[in-house]
Parts: C-alpha cells; sequence; structure tokens
C-alpha cells in the first residue's frame, strides 16, 4: 500500500489519543505510516519554533513518501512562507509526492502554487482519522483514490434554487481552501495571481458577517471578478445572534456575492471543517459542469 509520512507544520497537536488511533488505523488500513521527528513537537501553540517547523516540511519533503499528510491544521504556516524549501518541495511533488491537508495548510497549498506551479491538495488531515467512530465513508474513498491514484473529480448536489442555471467551465485552474487563511495572504507573493479559475472556499468559527467582510476584500482587490466560478463549501460551526443579526445569514451573503459577480457562485461544496469532505487538487486544471442538481467537477489524472 502507501507510504504516509506524518508531519506537524502548525499548531501543536494535543489530542493525543486521537493522534495514536489514526497513526494506528491508516496502518491497520495496510499503509506504511512515518512519523516525523517532531510531529508531536510544542512550542506555546505552535508545533515545534518556526525553525523546527521548517525543517520538518523539509524532511516530509525528502521523505519520498506517497503522500506528506499534515497531522492538524490551527495556525504557524503564514509565519514561515518567506523560509519554506520551494526547490525540495516541487521536486517531491514532481517525484509522487501528494501534500494533504486543510485549514491552516491553504497557505502552503496557495504559496507553493504561486511559487512553483505545482499541485498539492486540500483534504483531510491526520486528525481526520482519529475519531473513535470510523472516519466518514465519503472521506475515507477519496483519500484511497488518492493513494490509488483514481481519483479525477468530485461531484455534489446542488439546493433546488441553484438547479435552473447551467453551469460550464472547462479547463480552469482550481485553487482556493479556508477563507480567513486565504485572505491574510492578499498582498503578498504568496497569493496566486489566478485569472479564469474555479475558487473554492470554507472555513470554520466564522459568523457569517465576518464572511462577507473577507468575501468583499476579495472583491475589492479585484480577485473574485477574475474567476469563472467561486463554489462555497462548508461553513461550520457559528452562531447566529437573533436580537443583532436580525435574518442575516450565511444564505444572506451567498445572494449578496451574486449580486457582485458575474460568476456563477455554487454551494453545497463537500469540504471544510466537516466529516464529510473530498480531496481537491489545488492548482490542477478543471471541468465544472451542473445539469439540474447534480454538480460536476472533472480534473482527470494527476
Amino acid at each position: 500500500m502507501a507510504h504516509i509520512y506524518i508531519f506537524s507544520p502548525s499548531s501543536a497537536v494535543r489530542d493525543k489519543a486521537a493522534f495514536r488511533r489514526a497513526v494506528k488505523r491508516l496502518q491497520a488500513q495496510g499503509h506504511e505510516v512515518e512519523l516525523d521527528e517532531a510531529a508531536l513537537a510544542s512550542h506555546m501553540r505552535f508545533a515545534g519554533d518556526d525553525a523546527t517547523r521548517i525543517a520538518a516540511i523539509t524532511r516530509a519533503a525528502a521523505s519520498g513518501a506517497d503522500v506528506a499528510l499534515i497531522s492538524r491544521g490551527g495556525y504557524g504556516l503564514t509565519r514561515i512562507l518567506h523560509s519554506l524549501p520551494y526547490k525540495a518541495i516541487a521536486k517531491a511533488i514532481d517525484g509522487g509526492t501528494h501534500f494533504v491537508g486543510l485549514s491552516d495548510f491553504t497557505a502552503f497549498n496557495q504559496a507553493v502554487y504561486a511559487k512553483t506551479g505545482r499541485i498539492s491538495w486540500q483534504g483531510p488531515d491526520l486528525e481526520d482519522f482519529g475519531p473513535e467512530q470510523e472516519p466518514d465513508d465519503i472521506m475515507q474513498a477519496c483519500f484511497d483514490d488518492l493513494l490509488l491514484e483514481q481519483g479525477e473529480g468530485t461531484g455534489w448536489q446542488l439546493p433546488k434554487a441553484e438547479a435552473e442555471r447551467r453551469v460550464l467551465v472547462k479547463d480552469a485552474p482550481l485553487w482556493g481552501g479556508n477563507l480567513t487563511v486565504l485572505t491574510s495572504l492578499l498582498g503578498t507573493p504568496y497569493f496566486p495571481q489566478v485569472k479564469a479559475g474555479v475558487l473554492f472556499l470554507e472555513d470554520v468559527g466564522e459568523h457569517p458577517y465576518r464572511i462577507e467582510r473577507m468575501l468583499t476584500q476579495l472583491l475589492r482587490a479585484g480577485v473574485l471578478a477574475q474567476q469563472k466560478a467561486v463554489l462555497m463549501g462548508q461553513f461550520s460551526n457559528y452562531k447566529l445572534v437573533p436580537t443583532h443579526d436580525k435574518g442575516f445569514k450565511l444564505a444572506t451573503v451567498v445572494d449578496w456575492l451574486r449580486g457582485q459577480i458575474k460568476a456563477p457562485v455554487l454551494t453545497g461544496l463537500p469540504f471544510g471543517h466537516v466529516a464529510t469532505k473530498v480531496m481537491l487538487p489545488v492548482g490542477a486544471k478543471v471541468d465544472l459542469v451542473t445539469e439540474g442538481r447534480d454538480a460536476l467537477m472533472v480534473w482527470g489524472h494527476i
């Protein structure tokens, strides 16, 4: 089976029991799981100081693994983007290593795409394999497809209200990830200058007004108007305040966004800080088509 290298480029692992369960679960699936020497390091809120985490990424790039999988997200990568070994990372990707993660790993994905043009993946982290119950079937199947080099696309069902407009986008670069992290990169060398792309977004713990504020920043910076489509993933774990919001909710933000750009805004993408998540190749060229409530995005063999 696959050689999976576990490393920690962001926040420290706090749930050691879940970490061990995840490793055992992947091993039980027949994979060779190699732990970076600093995978469980801790320095303040980080998985080691900046130098430790840069060294961990360097070792992951040199591991020769089929998949370099982060232990968890959190925070820390934006601090060290200027010091990442981009040539080594590009060489590793060219050699067949798939870097996989989400959340704070959005910074890595975008920086690698901006600096090298290489493809890395938004997908699960090790924590997603560590719950006491079995991992989500769809997430597991998508991860397995990557390991078997069989994953060539993903599909989902749109809400009824989005079934009327047919969308067809061909040969567009796919990019995006966590909205907060992505927005924090705007104006830096690590923000990809993507035109005519398919942008996907997700977030966790962010109230809809904060989501709108970040989308407004991307809008006024000219980013959203240059896209062929915007895919809204899962925006989870926030709480509305009826006395303040007065009906303002996530659907309000989506409706507002549709009024600001010509590109279609599609919702329901099964990706984010939720159990069910697909694998998404940042930097790959994709075709996107909708037919009724069915949405299909295809990138072919990578």
